[in-house]
């Protein structure tokens, strides 16, 4: 067993919470069982994986099938586990995984259509709901732009929970240039604001095309020029007195129009 808090192994696997760390070593922490069940699959991306007694008997079945593929678990004990760990209350299991992000070539090469384009998305939890709402949507790919938060932000991939590992993620694109791809690939690029065109008010045959969402800041919105390169703007409508909804809700409803009428 693992019990010293204070040793280098540890202190190594606490660093990963630092973009710096994950950006030297391409490695990134994966915690929960949860996370853990989705990357089962892909278990080659598991560089290291930790777990306390409770954990490794609680899901005994699921560390089992990954030591049978060469990825057994290292039992450690729970103050190890709370100095590995990002959160206040870990889930008992920490593993270590490979940064699996593709570029904009590749996502372009595999003909997308439907894809969500995040532009300056800073809040954690919403950038991991919008990437599993859009893997819940069938979507092809999601691009993170210049300036929005690392996808391997702890906080990032605990709210995808799993949908990290279900879809190619492109990330650190300038806005200009994946419009500008994705537009030349055959897909229309819509931006959704609250000041645009109401989203039930589309064509069938329009949104029915493929379609790449642009989704903007949450406090600022779009820059002026990346909204000026939007083929068309569109609005969520609200029928009660909300104000607004907030991103990653509005983001599920757009991403779910077209999915749905790509497959109507």
């Amino acid at each position: 067993m693992l019990n010293d808090p204070k040793s280098n192994l540890v202190r190594g696997v606490a660093k990963l919470a630092k973009k710096e760390s994950r950006t030297e070593s391409g490695l990134f922490l994966l915690e929960g069982p949860q996370g853990l069940k989705e990357v089962a699959a892909r278990s080659h991306l598991i560089a290291e994986l930790y777990a306390t007694a409770e954990c490794l008997e609680r899901y005994s079945e699921l560390f089992a099938t990954l030591a049978a593929r060469g990825r057994a678990a290292v039992e450690v004990s729970e103050r190890v586990l709370e100095v590995m760990s990002d959160t206040k209350t870990p889930q008992g299991v920490v593993a270590v995984c490979q940064q699996i992000d593709v570029t904009l070539d590749q996502i372009i090469d595999s003909k997308p259509k439907l894809v969500a384009v995040l532009a300056e998305i800073r809040d954690p939890g919403n950038a991991g709901t919008v990437l599993r709402a859009a893997d819940a949507a069938g979507a092809d790919a999601v691009i993170f732009t210049t300036g929005s938060v690392d996808i391997y932000n702890p906080k990032v991939v605990r709210s995808t929970t799993g949908s990290l590992f279900h879809l190619p993620i492109a990330q650190g694109i300038e806005a200009a240039e994946a419009i500008g791809a994705l537009k030349q690939a055959g897909l229309q690029v819509f931006a959704a604001d609250a000041n645009g065109e109401e989203l039930t008010q589309l064509p069938a045959a329009e949104s029915a095309a493929p379609t790449a969402w642009l989704f903007g800041n949450e406090a600022w919105g779009f820059e002026p020029e990346t909204l000026a390169l939007a083929d068309k703007v569109v609005s969520v409508p609200i029928y009660g007195k909300a104000e607004s909804l907030n991103l990653a809700t509005a983001a599920s409803v757009c991403l779910y129009a077209t999915a749905m009428a790509q497959r109507g």
